[in-house]
């Protein structure tokens, strides 16, 4: 499942994904899907409830997830979303994911809930086919501008971004509209067990710390390293809340070692 320790993320050696690549499209193809699932049936009153992401109603944050996955099916709408985004940055000095994710929102505003759940359904498999055709030459090659987060400002693959961030997007979103409109949130260890297990590898490498964790849910399992360190034990879904700096009630949400955060 896992092949590498994800690289450092300098300019020299960009963050590559550890996943292999048929584990990756797999994940990719099946997170669509089961995004989409996760809109169909809610109730107009869901569709404006508040979500984890303070900015976004449900609403908003399925529009976002219909554009991101737009952007990822063909080129030309990836260069499109970026020239525009680009052009907001200049005029309004707004950050680039802000500039982005703003665009994939506005242009959406007229769209009603049964119009973007289709939007979702169909576009999808047409993302996950394109993350999939994109040529290891493109995918190996660095992106051109660093990426930050809480500080941080690492390097990374297209590649990274196609495998693993783009998957982890929508999955993390699920999870937020599933504690935005209180649905039942599908879980498998085949699937975000998958998932977990690659973000605990890259979490474990960016912190470098001897740690003993363990996950409880569908999701979770046990991970650590052979000379102790702190020891660790929560939710699987919890764990990658407030990796991504997600609010977290949870008493170990404090530890030290869960201050170092993963990009979702």
């Amino acid at each position: 499942m896992i092949t590498e320790t994800p690289a450092a993320g300098t300019k020299e050696h960009p963050r590559r994904p550890a996943l292999e690549r048929t584990t990756a499209m797999r994940l990719a193809r099946d997170e669509y899907a089961r995004v989409a699932d996760a809109v169909v049936g809610l109730s107009p009153g869901q569709w404006t409830m508040p979500t984890d992401c303070p900015a976004w109603d449900v609403r908003a944050m399925v529009a976002h997830i219909c554009g991101m996955a737009a952007m990822a099916a063909t080129p030309w709408e990836t260069a499109r979303q970026n020239l525009k985004a680009n052009k907001e940055m200049k005029r309004t000095g707004a950050e680039q994911i802000d500039a982005l994710t703003g665009l994939q929102v506005s242009e959406r505003e007229g769209k009603t809930p049964q119009e973007l759940t289709a939007e979702l359904q169909a576009i999808g498999p047409k993302a996950a086919r394109g993350r999939r055709l994109t040529p290891s030459f493109i995918r190996n090659r660095r992106l051109p501008d660093e990426q930050g987060q809480d500080g941080v400002v690492e390097w990374w693959t297209i590649g990274y971004l196609l495998d693993v961030i783009l998957t982890r997007d929508p999955w993390m979103h699920r999870i937020d509209l599933s504690r935005a409109t209180g649905t039942q949130l599908v879980l498998s260890q085949q699937h975000d067990g998958v998932i977990v297990d690659d973000v605990v590898r890259e979490w474990a490498g960016r912190h470098g710390q001897p740690y003993r964790l363990h996950l409880t849910g569908p999701a979770g399992g046990t991970w650590g390293t052979d000379d102790g360190g702190e020891h660790l034990e929560l939710d699987a879904i919890e764990f990658c809340r407030i990796l991504s700096g997600r609010p977290s009630q949870d008493p170990v949400a404090g530890a030290a070692l869960l201050k170092t955060k993963v990009p979702f």
